[in-house]
């Protein structure tokens, strides 16, 4: 008796059931070009708005010494505060700027992700200079909430010392005035409740 011939038949019914199974896995051509129109639409409206954000950050803080860059979905505006050595108290002459910041989030981008960032001079020890940039990092945070943004909207994170973003690489002290700062990143993708990261 010829066995081999229901294993053939058994094997080609099995291969035809996998390829049946298989063809209703697939996405149909219209399907898929509709989505890839709808993650272009979004990505063209998160330009647009990052680029909104720009113009409007480059025309508040045009009177500062800040510098503002558009990144992939994110707008940077980097050095809005800055501290004496070994302090986290806000300077008086960088509270209106952020009160602008503050006022035009506000405003204009209330969905937005605030990442206020915060760094030190190389001066402390890697864990010292971690838990004084978060200190700067939520002493400008807890001000801009304040000012009126809402607060699940900001949160705080700390570089400290971080040799890659020193704006003077290795000053500390007198020389160091501008590796002890606080930095925006404005992110478009929209805020969850998103509580200040704790200190290291």
């Amino acid at each position: 008796m010829n066995i081999r011939a229901p294993r053939i038949a058994m094997l080609a019914t099995g291969i035809l059931v996998v390829s049946l199974a298989g063809c209703s896995q697939y996405v149909k051509k219209d399907e898929l070009n509709t989505a890839i129109q709808q993650l272009q639409q979004k990505q063209q409206d998160q330009q647009q708005q990052i680029d909104a954000i720009r113009q409007q950050m480059q025309s508040q803080f045009s009177k500062y010494d800040t510098q503002i860059t558009a990144m992939q979905g994110r707008v940077s505006v980097d050095t809005v505060a800055h501290f004496a050595f070994n302090s986290a108290d806000l300077n008086d002459q960088d509270k209106p700027a952020l009160q602008n910041f503050a006022e035009t989030i506000s405003k204009y981008h209330p969905n937005v992700l605030i990442t206020v960032e915060g760094f030190a001079d190389p001066a402390g020890s890697h864990s010292y200079n971690k838990h004084l940039g978060m200190k700067r990092a939520q002493a400008v945070r807890d001000f801009l909430v304040s000012s009126g943004i809402n607060a699940d909207q900001v949160r705080a994170v700390s570089y400290g010392a971080d040799s890659n973003r020193q704006v003077v690489k290795g000053a500390s002290h007198e020389r160091g005035a501008d590796n002890r700062r606080v930095s925006l990143t404005v992110d478009s993708s929209g805020a969850g409740a998103v509580a200040s990261t704790p200190a290291a």
